[in-house]
């Protein structure tokens, strides 16, 4: 059992923290940077799409490598590192191709670095992986931290200083990675089914096409949320105080998910997930203009992230195992959040400019509520 006053409870937090602090400063204001720099929004969906394709490729060529007997955290920390090394092209220039080069290059190697890192975490955490979320959670606390200070920043300096913030949470990724020793499978010498194999299942077919569809509905949100509350004359600050409030939330579910996924099991967290989110969509759609009620939905988030993560990451250990436990993190990141986010943020960029935000986030709640579909319908899994 993991105890939480043991080093490599604080050693794998410490790199959760700084990752997620880098979303923090990323999702919330890279929207609201690309536009102080003259970007349209067709453009910033671009952009930002760059960002999340890229987790198509890289993490299943780095998942690979591992799973071939590569050296899984030399593999993280040089990930770490190039992701800065490249990240420093932005002070060099602002021209939309130059950005697309930087954006590409930088995240191709912060991308390959979560699913490793989540495959390491599982391996030191053994038969009590029902533990993870109290060591994710501080990845949640370090984007509150972030997400709140930027956002009281922004409101007396110029928000186009962001990738100064940036470049010094990246760096705190690739410096808390030595403080983090290395853990090598416990099932790799068990026998285990062709990847081949596996990925005809249908119940695994099931979860990619779910997490797919779940972050294409959540691309409007990952990419303009801060720009509709920004139209909708809310300051920078409680832009953060919005995302703090989501992700606040978020944090309080990983805190429950090992009682409630002992209660409720697997497949009802997820699917009580989905249905919120459709909701979730429905509210920002038409209610962004109400304050309060904007707050309370965001507790959402509690849902449509924190218990859908969780859920899926415990399915994939469950569905992949042995030398495929990599691989299997991989493809859950290149399908969800990189497909599946570089859908939803080029949608969320065009229908916007076409028709307007209205009509971008009820298309999200329909690809949520058909996520809930497939779930329940075909997928099926132990707990």
């Amino acid at each position: 059992m993991v105890d939480t006053k043991s080093s490599i409870y604080w050693q794998l937090s410490g790199v959760y923290w700084f990752y997620f602090a880098v979303l923090g400063a990323l999702i919330p204001f890279v929207g609201l940077y690309l536009e102080a720099l003259g970007f349209n929004t067709a453009e910033i969906g671009e952009l930002i799409a760059v960002i999340m394709a890229t987790k198509i490729i890289a993490p299943n060529m780095w998942g690979w490598l591992v799973d071939r007997g590569s050296n899984r955290l030399l593999i993280i920390r040089l990930g770490a590192l190039l992701s800065v090394l490249f990240f420093t092209g932005i002070f060099l220039s602002h021209h939309y191709w130059w950005l697309f080069i930087v954006f590409l290059a930088f995240s191709f190697f912060w991308n390959a670095i979560l699913p490793q890192f989540e495959a390491l975490t599982l391996n030191h955490l053994g038969d009590d992986h029902h533990r993870y979320s109290l060591i994710r959670l501080w990845g949640s606390i370090g984007f509150i931290v972030t997400v709140v200070v930027l956002g009281w920043l922004f409101n007396h300096i110029s928000i186009e200083n962001l990738p100064w913030f940036i470049f010094f949470l990246l760096s705190g990724i690739f410096f808390s990675m030595f403080f983090v020793k290395d853990k090598n499978s416990s099932h790799h010498h068990l026998e285990h089914e062709p990847l081949r194999k596996l990925l005809c299942k249908q119940e695994i077919v099931a979860l990619f096409v779910v997490c797919f569809l779940v972050q294409v509905s959540h691309g409007p949100y990952y990419s303009f949320f801060s720009i509709y509350a920004a139209e909708n004359h809310y300051s920078n600050s409680y832009i953060g105080f919005l995302w703090a409030v989501g992700v606040m939330s978020e944090v309080v579910a990983f805190t429950l998910l090992p009682k409630w996924i002992e209660k409720f099991g697997l497949r009802k967290l997820l699917l009580f997930s989905l249905l919120t989110g459709t909701l979730r969509w429905i509210v920002i759609a038409y209610f962004i203009d109400v304050p309060w009620l904007l707050t309370i939905n965001q507790i959402f988030h509690a849902s449509t992230f924190g218990i859908y993560h969780v859920v899926v990451i415990a399915l994939v250990h469950q569905y992949f195992v042995g030398r495929n436990q990599g691989m299997g993190q991989s493809l859950y990141s290149s399908l969800s959040f990189g497909l599946g986010g570089a859908v939803g943020s080029l949608y969320a960029g065009y229908t916007w400019e076409l028709s307007g935000p209205v009509t971008t986030y009820m298309v999200a709640a329909i690809v949520s509520i058909l996520g809930f579909a497939v779930s329940y319908k075909y997928l099926k899994c132990k707990g």
